[in-house]
C-alpha cells in the first residue's frame, strides 16, 4: 500500500473519520471504537476492520471527545468556526456561476446577442444555472450532514452506474464496475465527482482511474492519480473547504462534502500517494447492516 499522507485524515470536527455523534453502534466506526474500549487490542480490532491502527485512535479520540461534549454540554469549539468559513468560501464559490448566468441575461435583455446566437447564449445560461443549483444542492446536503439529518436509502447499484459521469473516465480497474454497492446513488454519485475532480489538482496528472477491491468488511473504490506527488499541504486542504480551485478566486468546497456524505453512508475517506502515484480513496460497508464479515 502507498505510505499515507499523515495530514490528509487529521481528526477534526466533521472527518469522516470520526464517528459522528447521532450514529448508531451498528455503524462500522463505532463498533471498533467499542471493540477499543471494551479492551480488545488495538492491532487486533484493525485486522477485524481492516484499518489502520492509527486511524483507529483517531476514531477513537474523535468517540471521546464527542461524548465528552455531549455530557458536558460544551460542544467543540471548532465547530461554529469551521462552519461559518465554510459559509463564507462557499458564497464566494456561488458569484462565478451567478456573475456568468446574470452576464448572459444582461445581453439578452440589451439585445446585444444576434438572432443566430440566441440558442447558444441560452445554452451557456441554462449551464450556468445548473451549476448554480448543483452548488445549491451540495450546501443544503452539507448543513443537513451536520445536523445529523441526511437519510441514505440504500439500493443495490454497479459501481459503473454510481461512476457513468465522471469525465474521461475508461475502464474500471481492480474488481471492475460490476462489483455491488449497498449505497444512495445520488449521494455517493456526488462523494466519487468530488474524488474524480480532487485527483486533478496539480501537480497535473498523466492519467487518471477507478479501480476497485472488496477489503472486508468494506469495499474501497480508489481515483488513482498517475503524477508526481502533491504538495502535503495541498493534500490538507483537500478536505478543507477553501484554498483549492481552478479560478484563482482560492475557494472551493473541495473533498469537505465528499467527507460529509461518507460519514452518513459510515465509510471513512483518505488519500495515499508515493513518488509516482496518488490515491483518494473511499471505503463504504460491504453490506447495508455494517457488519463485518465473519472469519
Amino acid at each position: 500500500m502507498l505510505p499515507q499522507a499523515p495530514s490528509a485524515q487529521s481528526p477534526r470536527a466533521g472527518s469522516a473519520d470520526a464517528p459522528s455523534d447521532d450514529e448508531s453502534p451498528g455503524d462500522a466506526r463505532v463498533a471498533a471504537v467499542l471493540e477499543m474500549l471494551a479492551g480488545v487490542p488495538v492491532d487486533e480490532v484493525a485486522r477485524h476492520w481492516s484499518v489502520d491502527p492509527e486511524l483507529l485512535q483517531r476514531w477513537q479520540a474523535a468517540f471521546v471527545d464527542a461524548g465528552t461534549a455531549r455530557v458536558t454540554n460544551h460542544p467543540d469549539p471548532d465547530a461554529a468556526s469551521q462552519r461559518d468559513r465554510f459559509l463564507a468560501a462557499f458564497a464566494h464559490e456561488l458569484r462565478s456561476p451567478l456573475a456568468v448566468a446574470q452576464g448572459w441575461v444582461g445581453m439578452l435583455a440589451e439585445g446585444d446577442v444576434p438572432p443566430a446566437g440566441v440558442a447558444r447564449t441560452v445554452d451557456r445560461l441554462a449551464g450556468a444555472l445548473d451549476r448554480l443549483a448543483e452548488r445549491i444542492r451540495d450546501v443544503e446536503l452539507l448543513a443537513a450532514a451536520s445536523l445529523g439529518r441526511v437519510r441514505v436509502r440504500h439500493e443495490t447499484v454497479s459501481v459503473a452506474d454510481v461512476a457513468a459521469t465522471l469525465p474521461g473516465l475508461g475502464e474500471i480497474g481492480g474488481e471492475g464496475g460490476e462489483v455491488r454497492l449497498e449505497v444512495d446513488p445520488d449521494l455517493f454519485r456526488r462523494v466519487l465527482r468530488d474524488l474524480w475532480q480532487a485527483a486533478g489538482v496539480r501537480p497535473e496528472p498523466r492519467s487518471l482511474r477507478l479501480e476497485v477491491a472488496t477489503v472486508e468488511p468494506w469495499i474501497e473504490l480508489r481515483v488513482v492519480r498517475d503524477a508526481d506527488p502533491v504538495d502535503p499541504r495541498v493534500l490538507q486542504l483537500l478536505f478543507e473547504p477553501f484554498d483549492l480551485n481552478d479560478d484563482g478566486t482560492g475557494v472551493t468546497i473541495g473533498l469537505y462534502l465528499a467527507r460529509a456524505l461518507t460519514v452518513v453512508h459510515g465509510g471513512t475517506i483518505g488519500v495515499e500517494q508515493d513518488e509516482h502515484h496518488g490515491v483518494l480513496w473511499v471505503r463504504v460497508p460491504h453490506r447495508p447492516d455494517h457488519r463485518p464479515a465473519q472469519t
